[in-house]
């Protein structure tokens, strides 16, 4: 625990090095900021992992969950979090669990879709806005509650980061996978790298046969926490060093990410090597599947079939991708990973059941199917704590 932060500039401001540099920070001043005592941070309960878990001078729980970028889950993290606490009850002789327990989000800011989700909970849910703020030769983090108005502040001790202004250009290797991507994944993968070459001055770009490792060199010890590379129709495929059994592990494993470039991700699954063939082959296999719905009913293409065998195939095919929404609902249901194509499937499933009102059979499921959390991420915050696990593993 540090009660100095470790800082860097930016072009607008001030910012956290990490998010657990973050974390370090509001550790060392939970009585100042919000009047409570630490029991445990990084505590784990049923495979839920909490940020800092505190009580007050009543015994009330307090599970605090801090961001330090903007992440639209952020509820559904404290929900599960909250759930997992309350069946366990650990900690029984420093907390009153018969009184109401305080879910904090702290973040620089919050996404809509959190206020939403939050509106339709029942649990006591706070959003805590923080901002480095300079005043004369100091600097103060202040922390706002969002329906208050409430602020508290404390004086920040800071550690300036090296400026990384002279960040590399990027190397043939990596141009020539960005010369077969559209302009805005071009410009992401470019703000990816530059987010990573300029977190640590230990942090390394190396180029090998077939990808781009970050990390702290090219020996047997070397220690990454992002990799690109391409598939073999040069498609980018983005890797990251990140915690297994859905992000609370103590062990890392190299995720295969995919992502929309718009801050939208999902892990897909694990590999040691290579770009995971299994993978692939699934998303290969759906995406044809798709390719061939289209295509079946335009009378231009498969002039030998007529329009009855045309809508058979199609509905053949159609009928192939609920049996894949069927088997990734049950996947996800025994915490496993699936991939963006198969999330698709129960997303189609989805919307279809809603248009078609007389299907029968479905509605005894379609319920399940609605409650269902499917397992996207911001691709930022899935960075961000590549970035901390690679650091922890360093220092």
């Amino acid at each position: 625990m540090l009660s100095s932060a470790a800082l860097r500039k930016t072009g607008t401001g001030w910012e956290f090095v990490s998010e657990e540099a973050l974390e370090d920070f509001v550790e060392a001043h939970l009585e100042s900021l919000l009047g409570l005592t630490l029991i445990k941070r990084q505590y784990t309960v049923n495979e839920q992992r909490c940020d800092i878990i505190a009580v007050d001078d009543n015994k009330s729980l307090a599970v605090l969950e801090l961001k330090n970028g903007e992440d639209r889950y952020i509820v559904q993290q404290l929900t599960r979090y909250y759930h997992a606490l309350l069946e366990s009850k650990p900690f029984a002789d420093q907390v009153n669990y018969d009184r109401p327990v305080r879910l904090v989000a702290i973040a620089p800011s919050f996404h809509r879709d959190s206020f939403t989700d939050r509106k339709y909970n029942h649990l006591l849910l706070e959003f805590l806005e923080f901002a480095i703020v300079p005043d004369r030769d100091n600097l103060y983090l202040h922390l706002k509650d969002v329906d208050t108005g409430h602020t508290s502040q404390v004086k920040i001790t800071y550690q300036e980061r090296e400026s990384t202004e002279n960040i590399p250009s990027p190397p043939k290797a990596l141009l020539k996978l960005l010369s077969k991507c559209e302009l805005i994944q071009q410009q992401e993968i470019l703000k990816i790298r530059h987010k990573l070459l300029s977190f640590d001055k230990r942090m390394e770009e190396v180029v090998s046969a077939g990808s781009i490792k970050y990390g702290n060199g090219n020996s047997k010890n070397s220690k990454f926490c992002a990799e690109l590379c391409s598939d073999s129709k040069g498609t980018i495929i983005l890797f990251l060093w990140l915690p297994l059994k859905n992000l609370t592990s103590k062990t890392i494993g190299r995720a295969r990410i995919w992502t929309n470039w718009n801050n939208k991700a999902l892990i897909e699954g694990y590999v040691k090597s290579g770009v995971g063939r299994k993978i692939s082959a699934t998303k290969k296999t759906i995406i044809y599947r798709g390719w061939k719905m289209i295509a079946i009913l335009n009378p231009d293409n498969y002039k030998k079939y007529n329009e009855y065998e045309r809508q058979n195939i199609y509905e053949k095919i159609k009928r192939s991708n609920i049996d894949t929404a069927w088997q990734a609902y049950k996947t996800i249901l025994n915490s496993q990973l699936v991939t963006y194509e198969e999330l698709r499937c129960i997303e189609e499933y989805i919307a279809d059941i809603e248009v078609n009102t007389v299907v029968p059979g479905v509605y005894d499921f379609y319920y399940s199917f609605k409650e269902l959390t499917l397992s996207y991420h911001s691709i930022d915050s899935l960075i961000n704590l590549s970035l901390d696990k690679w650091l922890s593993k360093i220092q």
